[in-house]
């Protein structure tokens, strides 16, 4: 059974066409990331499913229903967003009931969501709080929480971490993912970040420019990439690209080599100089030069490698792909 299913939807503001002819479908129980860079499409993607803007043409439905004409406290959804949105005035349990009283719920179910949620959350100590009491990490939480106890058929999540610092989004993307787990609910999960998506979704769906490019799995898309901007997209640090003429004369392919996929060989193929050394601890970044282009070497553990130095590099031909001159993907 489906959760949801999007079908040949499009959207224009004024002149421009921001959604082209999109078909998704989400599974029962499925975590589907929305990725892409800024202006691609994602964010209006999920306005439209959440009824919040209305597609030009084309259908979504939730739970094997239409909804076009539904407004979106109707179709069976919780949304939670990058602004938190909470009211300042409620407190932590006011936030996260509202909701429910409005649906006129009776008190003992709503009591029991609440205090089932604020566990599973670790919030049972702020439901007193208000929001100015809290930390952005806490407020995000509340906002989950708040969506969490409306039980809907999907969730939608709208950049829900980029606010936070780096060490809280790392906390709070475990949590997203551990709550999936738990709750066993489809989820719609929209970011820009190449990290959130690899390591939250069970399905990705990268879009540019209002198209989508490609769906998948994590390790399908970053395996086997449909074309240049899919495998230059996904993948930290990101895929290199070079003219293939540089290792072989009158060859207009392009190729991509991973950065993990090069290693320094005194026999390589690609005849390079350091401009940059990356310590990571557990890894070792170079940036290197090849004529005028730029690449990334990732190399596993700690390596003393000088500026300024030279180094000839080799990668296994096998794990190289390569695209034509419009970014398509060549066999």
């Amino acid at each position: 059974m489906t959760a949801l299913v999007v079908e040949g939807v499009n959207k224009y503001f004024g002149d421009v066409h921001v959604l082209k002819d999109i078909n998704i479908e989400v599974n029962q129980g499925e975590f589907v990331v929305f990725v892409g860079p800024s202006g691609c499409g994602k964010s209006t993607l999920l306005r439209v499913i959440a009824g919040l803007e209305q597609a030009n043409s084309g259908n979504v439905s939730i739970d094997d229903k239409l909804v076009n004409a539904v407004p979106p406290a109707k179709r069976g959804i919780a949304m939670v967003f990058q602004s938190y949105a909470l009211y300042p005035h409620l407190n932590v349990r006011g936030n996260m009931t509202l909701a429910l009283k409005q649906a006129r719920l009776n008190k003992t179910v709503i009591n029991e969501r609440v205090a089932k949620v604020s566990q599973m959350l670790d919030l049972e100590d702020y439901l007193h709080r208000y929001p100015s009491e809290l930390s952005g990490g806490q407020r995000q939480r509340v906002a989950i929480g708040r969506a969490i106890v409306r039980e809907p058929k999907l969730f939608l999540f709208d950049e829900p971490l980029s606010n936070l610092d780096a060490a809280l989004r790392i906390n709070t993307r475990i949590e997203i993912a551990n709550l999936h787990k738990q709750l066993s609910t489809s989820m719609i999960y929209v970011t820009h970040d190449q990290t959130e998506a690899m390591t939250l979704a069970d399905k990705i769906v990268v879009l540019r420019d209002g198209v989508v490019e490609q769906t998948g799995t994590p390790m399908e898309l970053y395996n086997n990439p449909a074309n240049q901007f899919v495998a230059g997209f996904l993948g930290a640090p990101a895929m290199n690209f070079l003219p293939a003429d540089l290792l072989s004369n009158g060859d207009t392919r392009t190729i991509g080599i991973r950065p993990e996929d090069l290693a320094i060989n005194a026999n390589g193929q690609l005849k390079t100089r350091v401009q940059h050394v990356e310590h990571l601890g557990g890894d070792t970044n170079l940036i290197v030069q090849l004529n005028q282009h730029q690449l990334t070497v990732r190399l596993f553990g700690q390596h003393n490698v000088e500026e300024s130095s030279n180094v000839n590099l080799g990668f296994d031909t096998s794990r190289a792909l390569y695209f034509d001159t419009n970014g398509a993907r060549l066999d």
